[in-house]
């Protein structure tokens, strides 16, 4: 329960975390340009059950892409029941 209190059972997010979440933000880009998209996604219920991969590695693999241009997150939620963070990553 202490991590549902700390906000612990959430993602990353510019504006915090609210009763309810949606929102996306930039994690870095390059000026390689973009023809493929994937995502990889983990979330948490009541921060007790945790499942998923969020990671960049994921994502690339869910997209098949080998040059990254650009990741993004985007952090979905109603605190403090449920919450979700995907990774997006653009590249070639």
């Amino acid at each position: 329960m202490g991590s549902l209190l700390t906000g612990c059972a959430t993602g990353p997010s510019p504006t915090g975390i609210g009763l309810y979440t949606d929102v996306k933000g930039p994690i870095t880009a390059t000026s390689l340009p973009a023809t493929k998209t994937g995502k990889a996604c983990a979330q948490t219920v009541l921060g007790i059950v945790n499942t998923g991969d969020a990671s960049i590695d994921s994502a690339k693999k869910a997209g098949d892409i080998s040059l990254v241009s650009s990741v993004d997150y985007e952090t979905t939620g109603s605190y403090p029941f449920y919450g979700k963070t995907c990774v997006v990553v653009r590249g070639q």
